[in-house]
Order: C-alpha cells, then sequence, then structure tokens
C-alpha cells in the first residue's frame, strides 16, 4: 500500500521520500483521526488522515478507500496525495494524506450561520449545490455511487468550491438483489456505512428482489439541501429525539414554511427527497434544473430567522 510512511523524529512523519511536521489534531471519529501536517519541503498544509485496522476486512476497506481516490482527478472530488500501510505492534494503520482544505466542512459552515441566527443565501446554495452535483456526476459517470453524502462530508474551500470527500462508502452505483439473504446483506452494509439520517429509504429496507442504484446519492444530496436551506437535516432532529429514522424516511417530506427560496429551489428538493427511487430524477437531470434556476437577487446576503 505505498511506500512505508514511518515516525522520523520527534513530530515529523515521512512519506514518499517527503516529511511531514506534525501539527495538531483536526478531526477524530471512532475508526480514524485526522492531523494537519506541514510539508518540510514545500511549506503547505496537508491532512493525514489515520484509519484503525483491527483485523484484514478493515485493511481491504482502507485499501478500497484508497482505490476508490484514485478513480478521479476533478476538482469537486478531494485527491489523494500519498498513502501506505504502518505496523502499530499487532495492528495497523493506514494512513492517507490529503490536502488541506481551510475552509472546512459544509456543516461547519451552516452550524456557523445558525448561531448567527442566519441561513444561508439562495445564490450561495446554487453555487455550492452546483460543485457538489459535478463530484457526483465524475463518481456517477464511472459506474459508482458514494453511498454516505452529508455536510460532514463536504468540505468548502476559500472560493466556496465543495470538495467530497471520504470515499469509504463508495461501491457500484448497480446493486443486484435477487433473495433475501442478499438483500439483508444490503441492509447490514448500509446500516455500518451509510449515515442514519442521510439514508435513502430504499437502504432501511431492502427488498428481496430490487436493484439498488446511484440514486441513493439523490436522495442524501436532497438531505444536504434541506440542510443549507434549514440549518439542520431533515432528519436530525428525528435521531436525535431517539425516534424511528426508517418510519420517517418512509413519508413524504415535510418542509418550513418560508418565502426565503424561490418556488424552483424547493421544488427541485422536493424532486430529490421522492420515497420511490425510480421517481427521483438522476445528477444529470438535477444540474439541467440547476442551469435554469436564477441566481438570488442582489442584497440577498443573509436572512435573520
Amino acid at each position: 500500500m505505498g511506500q512505508a510512511l514511518c515516525v522520523c523524529s520527534r513530530g515529523t512523519v515521512s512519506v514518499g521520500g517527503a516529511r511531514y511536521l506534525l501539527l495538531h489534531r483536526l478531526a477524530e471519529g471512532g475508526f480514524s483521526y485526522v492531523d494537519l501536517v506541514e510539508g518540510l519541503r514545500d511549506g503547505r498544509f496537508y491532512a493525514l488522515k489515520r484509519i484503525l485496522c483491527h483485523d484484514k476486512e478493515d485493511h481491504q476497506a482502507a485499501l478500497h478507500e484508497v482505490e476508490m481516490h484514485g478513480l478521479f482527478d476533478h476538482p469537486n472530488i478531494l485527491p489523494l496525495v500519498a498513502h501506505c500501510m504502518v505496523e502499530k505492534g499487532a495492528k495497523h494503520e493506514a494512513w492517507l494524506l490529503l490536502p488541506y482544505v481551510k475552509g472546512g466542512t459544509l456543516w461547519s459552515e451552516v452550524e456557523a450561520l445558525r448561531k448567527k441566527g442566519t441561513f444561508m443565501p439562495e445564490q450561495r446554495i446554487l453555487l455550492i449545490l452546483h460543485g457538489i452535483c459535478r463530484g457526483l456526476q465524475a463518481i456517477h459517470s464511472k459506474g459508482y455511487a458514494h453511498r454516505d453524502l452529508k455536510p460532514t462530508n463536504v468540505l468548502l474551500d476559500e472560493d466556496d468550491r465543495p470538495v467530497l470527500m471520504d470515499l469509504g462508502s463508495m461501491n457500484r452505483a448497480r446493486i443486484e438483489v435477487n433473495n433475501s439473504r442478499e438483500a439483508m446483506a444490503i441492509q447490514d452494509w448500509a446500516a455500518q456505512r451509510c449515515t442514519i439520517s442521510y439514508r435513502a429509504p430504499e437502504l432501511f429496507t431492502v427488498p428481496s428482489q430490487c436493484i439498488i442504484d446511484e440514486r441513493t446519492d439523490i436522495w442524501s444530496l436532497g438531505c444536504v439541501l434541506y440542510c443549507m436551506m434549514f440549518g439542520e437535516g431533515p432528519y436530525d432532529a428525528v435521531f436525535q429525539k431517539g425516534d424511528s429514522v426508517a418510519l420517517a424516511v418512509q413519508n413524504p417530506i415535510t418542509v418550513p414554511s418560508t418565502t426565503r427560496y424561490s418556488a424552483a429551489l424547493q421544488r427541485l428538493l422536493f424532486s430529490m427527497m421522492t420515497v420511490n427511487p425510480q421517481e427521483r430524477p438522476s445528477i444529470n437531470d438535477i444540474l439541467h434544473q440547476l442551469e435554469g434556476l436564477q441566481p438570488a437577487p442582489a442584497g440577498q446576503d443573509t436572512t435573520q430567522i
């Protein structure tokens, strides 16, 4: 899995012949953590993602994430700079060196706006949504689906350009299910790899005869759009209260009454969040609709709650 990455001296690591200074922890999850590092040769900042591998299955999952990164060279998908596997006693860590995107996640931006008592203006939503769709279009065009699209997996650079990250849940877009055993396998996989409050309805109860396809991402995209419009995901509160998200997603989406956003943007949201995946638009359809949406009127930069 690439050249060995090792600790060279206190506070530095080396990968691919280049050395990096460890600065501080950026994020931490159940199975991985991310550190900010600085290239001693080029002076640039990078994010070093360390994935804990407890067994062969974890190892394969990390290799899969590396492989998915290698499929794309696109401005709206986070590239992989370097990677390797590091021995940590009896266990291993997969280390992925990624560009550092200074703007942080879309979720952190939505949270910051909410704390100020404002909502994201339509013009900015359209700009960010268009970039997310471009990234998804690249993924879908190669026959894959992201499967875990959510605001914390979208980075924003200084120009508000969105960059999709965390490709570990990506797999082939079209999955044919022929029996109850296969259906349960997909359902169990989705429960582990697809964030519950952004998970498409068809992944909660998978029929024994069906085809799961890339339109799971369209549902998640709708949830992301909803989050940008209203300050939280449509099922975040359901999950936080301990109610059943699986039941909630089977009903038509309801949105807060608002005149902040155009009727066209709200129609686009409803089209994405259709319970029946066969009735959802493709990513190309959505991009076509976005081209027809006019930017918000000049001066609509913040809206007070």
